[in-house]
């Protein structure tokens, strides 16, 4: 069959591309080497799917099903590979390789879960208690000899990014200094450093047959839990500014969030500022200011 990526796939790594970079045009060929390297058979791609990288529903030779994902070097797919043999299928999806040296670079087989259910199709209420609870199985301490980002190498170069966008926006000026500020604060005495998702939020979070959610599309990075958690609190953002209780209900999120997962209520109000700037920031650089908008008007309320 064609491996034609999804165009959501297509225009959010043409965001990224640097110059030169032909990953996407080789990924028919790449999926065609994984499929019959494997001897898969192909059911569907699937669509929209992720930002990162090409997922493709397979079964395997004996008629297991199971999920074959491509992804480009700059998604850091090897580091996925090792945080999923980390966790072991403890609140996330299993790998079904678990020999890294005999897979290809980019290439993970996965245990397949429900792809079209996501904890984000529950109430608001139940879906942020859920996947919160998804959230602390994944918080363990960092394996050793594995040299995974830590969250002050990830941040600082997002801050070196926030620093160019706002001497070229200066309107957003006051919000990107406010952000570094509060990353700077946080940096300085971290509360404890483990194992995190990196992109949790619930979107990310798929029923499952073994447990009723597991986490998946991890970009796992070493550092505090209110990081890994500051994403979730902004989750339905558009739900949230379209609210006139907007501002309220975002503060007593960040409060029942950081009492249901014991972090300090403090730190995790910095990280959601610093992450939703940063977020906003990179969809005015990409040429998405709706998003922008949505995403620097949630900042402000912090």
């Amino acid at each position: 069959m064609a491996f034609e990526p999804p165009p959501r796939l297509v225009r959010a790594l043409g965001e990224t591309a640097p110059a030169g970079d032909d990953w996407l045009a080789q990924l028919p060929a790449i999926a065609e080497r994984a499929v019959a390297r494997r001897e898969l058979t192909v059911e569907r791609v699937q669509v929209p799917g992720g930002r990162s990288s090409l997922v493709v529903l397979v079964r395997r030779a004996d008629g297991t099903p199971a999920v074959l994902k491509l992804a480009p070097p700059r998604a850091r797919p090897e580091s996925e590979r090792a945080a999923l043999a980390h966790w072991a299928g403890l609140g996330a999806v299993q790998l079904r390789e678990a020999d890294a040296e005999e897979a290809e670079e980019g290439v993970l087989l996965l245990e397949r879960l429900h792809p079209d259910v996501s904890v984000r199709s529950l109430p608001e209420a139940k879906a942020l208690l859920e996947a919160a609870g998804t959230l602390r199985r994944l918080w363990a301490e960092p394996p050793a000899g594995q040299a995974f980002e830590t969250v002050a190498e990830r941040t600082g170069r997002q801050a070196a990014a926030m620093r160019a966008g706002a001497e070229a926006d200066p309107e957003v000026a006051p919000l990107v200094d406010a952000a570094l500020a509060a990353r700077e604060e946080l940096l300085a005495a971290p509360p404890e450093h483990r194992l995190l998702h990196g992109t949790f939020r619930q979107s990310k979070v798929l029923a499952g047959e073994r447990m009723p959610w597991l986490a998946v599309g991890p970009d796992p990075v070493v550092g505090e839990c209110a990081f890994d958690l500051a994403r979730l609190v902004r989750d339905r953002v558009e739900d949230l500014i379209a609210a006139p209780s907007g501002p309220s209900t975002t503060r007593r999120r960040i409060k029942r969030l950081a009492e249901s997962l014991e972090v300090e209520q403090e730190r995790l109000r910095g990280w959601t500022l610093f992450r939703a700037v940063e977020s906003g920031v990179r969809a005015l650089r990409v040429g998405r200011p709706k998003d922008a908008e949505l995403l620097l008007e949630f900042a402000g309320w912090l």
